[in-house]
């Protein structure tokens, strides 16, 4: 990657169905060009992007930048960024711990991002709960349900910056609560938690840790973050989850609340008066994953044997799960991405560990296909669900290795590759 031609602002997104190595890459390009900021620009608390330090220093970053352990790098969380201020203080602490440097001067909160409240949090993991084999997929910290009420019942969600105003939080608590003991109130499954999440007295100790994060990271405005970004200098934007997992392009109903790729970054370089080159680079796996429910045609149980030791079978999201290298699940995030400048190729190292194949077509209702149509309704995703729960592989032949499955990548989809990783340490990442 030659660094003189590299746009000042550059987007990492995932191409999969998330836990495509995005936080070593954002870390690693962050050092590599010297960025001065990394924006969260969709998600939230759930995020789990994995940087291992050579000196064997780790973390899994949820709301703080993955550049972080970088003296120079800000945070910051842009909105429609969603907020959980508990886990923002106990992250924080957690990277003091590890060295990371002071944290608190390098960050900035939009004020218009959404909070999420223990009242929130309970109601998306109940709502899985009761979902049982149907469930949808969760991390359980609150996300889905916070962008929900956002959009369903505005009165009561809340933003970072109403937090400063005590009678407008507490007013839009109390409604959270009546809004949870309403959904939830007769079920047996949860009535102790929800008695305990009524305790009139628990909005007020909430409102108390909140205080904390507000004093030390106050609410920033557009313009104080327009002026952050605007400063000479690389702009990276750190996206969360995947485009297979996206809002309007992941297959309904396993999906994420947010927008995930390009445009969604795009959108938030603009809000902040970003009127400039913007490049974009897709990452993803030497073969698949997905994490809990949904469709994965190219599952192999035999792929087991890749070791997983940040992605747990047990919690909230499931059992995590490998395929192979599927070519149409590709073809189809690259289709929904628009704009893609350069592919960041991680876990590479998985081939000489694995039988990996390359499969570039599926077998549904006798029919051979090897695209699949961008929805453009609601209806559209849950149709592509459907589809992909008949679809066996049609076409598959093993990839060598990395070597191989690079040259593959680029003579398939025209895209340069811009770095590889064979392993979690800084060290073990490849510039092309």
């Amino acid at each position: 990657m030659a660094e003189t031609v590299t746009p000042r602002l550059l987007t990492v997104f995932g191409l999969g169905f998330g836990d495509c190595g995005k936080g070593r890459f954002v870390d690693a390009l962050a050092a590599r060009l010297d960025a001065h900021t990394v924006v969260r620009y969709n998600g939230g608390g759930q995020a789990g992007h994995t940087v291992v330090l050579d000196d064997g220093r780790s973390h899994i970053f949820a709301q703080f930048a993955a550049a972080s352990f970088l003296p120079g790098v800000h945070t910051v969380l842009a909105a429609p960024f969603v907020l959980h201020p508990g886990g923002m203080l106990h992250e924080a602490a957690l990277l003091a711990g590890k060295g990371c440097p002071p944290l608190w001067p390098r960050l900035l909160i939009d004020a218009a991002c959404r909070v999420t409240t223990p009242w929130l949090q309970a109601a998306g993991r109940w709502r899985e709960l009761r979902r049982g084999t149907a469930a949808h997929g969760s991390c359980g910290i609150g996300f889905g349900a916070t962008v929900e009420l956002s959009l369903t019942q505005p009165d009561a969600s809340l933003s970072y910056g109403e937090l400063l105003d005590s009678t407008v939080t507490l007013a839009k608590l109390q409604r959270q609560r009546e809004l949870l003991q309403d959904e939830f109130a007769g079920d047996e499954r949860f009535a102790t938690e929800l008695a305990a999440l009524l305790d009139i007295a628990l909005p007020r100790r909430w409102l108390r840790q909140v205080r904390e994060l507000l004093a030390i990271s106050p609410p920033a405005s557009p313009a104080q973050i327009s002026r952050q970004l605007q400063r000479p200098g690389h702009v990276i934007f750190e996206g969360a989850q995947g485009m297979l997992l996206d809002e309007h392009y992941g297959f309904h109903p396993h999906t994420t609340w947010s927008s995930t790729g390009p445009q969604a970054a795009a959108q938030v370089a603009r809000h902040y008066g970003l009127d400039e080159p913007h490049a974009h680079y897709g990452a993803l796996r030497s073969y698949f994953t997905r994490h809990g429910a949904g469709p994965l045609p190219s599952e192999d149980p035999a792929l087991d044997v890749l070791a997983e030791p940040h992605n747990a079978d047990t919690g909230w999201q499931g059992r995590f799960r490998r395929g192979h290298f599927d070519a149409v699940l590709l073809h189809y995030a690259l289709a929904c991405a628009g704009t893609v400048d350069g592919l960041l190729l991680s876990h590479a190292d998985a081939l000489d560990r694995a039988t990996i194949n390359w499969c570039d077509a599926y077998e549904i209702d006798g029919q051979r296909q090897q695209t699949l149509p961008v929805p453009a309704t609601l209806n559209e995703q849950a149709a592509l669900t459907n589809l992909l729960q008949h679809a066996r592989l049609a076409a598959c032949e093993r990839i060598a290795d990395c070597k191989a499955l690079i040259e593959r990548l680029e003579s398939s989809f025209s895209l340069q590759l811009i770095a590889s990783s064979d392993g979690a340490e800084r060290s073990a990442l490849h510039w092309w």
